[in-house]
C-alpha cells in the first residue's frame, strides 16, 4: 500500500506542475514576441529615417553640386575645369549621403569603414582600367593638352570638338554629329593633335597644270586669288611655287596662312576660284596620261 500511495502521490504532483510550466512557457513566448515586435518597430523607424535621409540627402547633393558648379562658373574658370570639378564633387556628396543613410539604419561606422576598405581594394583590382582613366582625367586637367571647345584628333582616328571633360571620359562631338566618349587613360598617354590650340594655321593647296602651259600666269592668277581673300593673312605673305615635275603635270603649291576658325571655309573658296579662273587664262588641269613612242 505504501508503494502504491507513493506512485499516486508522484503522479498527482507531476500533474499539478504542468499548468505552471505551461504558464512559464507562455510568459517566455510573450516576452520574446514583445521583444521582437519592439525590435521590428525600432528597425522600421530607423529604415524609414534612413530612406528619408537618402532621398533628402540626394536632393541636397544635387543642389550643392549645382551651386558648386555655378560658383566655379562665376570665377570664369575654363569649362573643362568646371565640368571635371563639379562631376567629382557630385560623386563625393552622393557617397557621403549613402554612408549617413547606412549609419542611420544602425550600421556601425567601423563596419562601414572596413567594408569600404575591402570594397575599395576589390573594386580597385577589378576596375584598374577605370582608375587609370581617373588618373588620366587628373593629368588632362593639370597639363591641359586641350580644353572644352578645342578640335582634337586622336590616334584612334577620331576628330571632333571637345564638349566635356569628365572624371573618367572626355566627350567629343565629331563633325558628322556623332558623340564619342574617349577614355581619359589612353587619351592622356596617347597621341593627341590639337587642331585649334594656335590662333593661326598654314594651308598648302597643290594645283597641277599641263606641261606647256605658262607657269608664270598660273602663279600670278593663284596669288591674286589669295591676296583678294580677306581671310588670308598678309603676314606671313602667301606664296605660290613649283613643287614637283610629275609624270603628267607640273605641280604648283599655294601656301598661305589664315585664322584657325577660317581655315576650312577659306580653303574651299580658294579651290573653287582656282578651278573657275585658270581655264579662262588657258591654263589646263591635266588628266593622267602616258606618251607612247612607236619606232619603225
Amino acid at each position: 500500500m505504501e508503494i502504491v500511495d507513493g506512485v499516486v502521490g508522484n503522479a498527482v504532483e507531476a500533474v499539478s506542475t504542468v499548468p505552471e510550466k505551461v504558464q512559464a512557457s507562455a510568459a517566455a513566448l510573450k516576452d520574446l514576441l514583445s521583444s521582437l515586435t519592439g525590435m521590428a518597430v525600432d528597425f522600421g523607424l530607423k529604415l524609414i529615417a534612413a530612406i528619408l535621409v537618402l532621398v533628402g540627402g540626394m536632393w541636397i547633393a544635387r543642389r550643392l553640386s549645382a551651386a558648386f558648379r555655378r560658383a566655379l562658373e562665376r570665377r570664369k574658370l575654363e569649362p573643362s575645369v568646371v565640368s571635371f570639378m563639379s562631376s567629382f564633387m557630385n560623386i563625393v556628396l552622393r557617397v557621403f549621403v549613402i554612408i549617413i543613410s547606412l549609419a542611420t539604419v544602425g550600421v556601425q561606422m567601423t563596419s562601414i569603414v572596413a567594408v569600404l576598405g575591402a570594397a575599395s581594394l576589390a573594386i580597385g583590382m577589378a576596375l584598374s582600367g577605370t582608375m587609370q582613366n581617373f588618373a588620366g582625367g587628373i593629368i588632362i586637367m593639370f597639363l591641359k593638352p586641350f580644353k572644352v571647345g578645342d578640335v582634337i584628333e586622336v590616334a584612334a582616328g577620331k576628330t571632333g570638338v571637345v564638349k566635356k571633360i569628365m572624371i573618367f571620359n572626355t566627350e567629343v562631338h565629331t563633325f558628322d554629329n556623332q558623340v564619342v566618349l574617349l577614355p581619359n587613360g589612353p587619351l592622356a598617354n596617347g597621341q593627341i593633335t590639337n587642331l585649334t590650340n594656335n590662333g593661326t594655321r598654314r594651308t598648302d593647296i597643290a594645283v597641277s597644270i599641263s606641261y606647256g602651259d605658262n607657269v608664270d600666269i598660273a602663279r600670278r592668277e593663284i596669288l591674286a586669288i589669295l591676296v583678294a581673300d580677306k581671310r588670308v593673312l598678309k603676314k606671313p605673305e602667301p606664296i605660290v611655287f613649283v613643287n614637283n615635275l610629275g609624270d603628267s603635270a607640273v605641280e604648283l603649291v599655294a601656301r598661305y596662312w589664315t585664322k584657325t576658325d577660317d581655315l576650312l571655309a577659306c580653303r574651299g573658296d580658294v579651290l573653287e576660284r582656282i578651278y573657275k579662273t585658270l581655264p579662262k587664262k588657258k591654263i589646263r588641269f591635266p588628266f593622267p596620261q602616258i606618251d607612247v613612242h612607236v619606232k619603225k
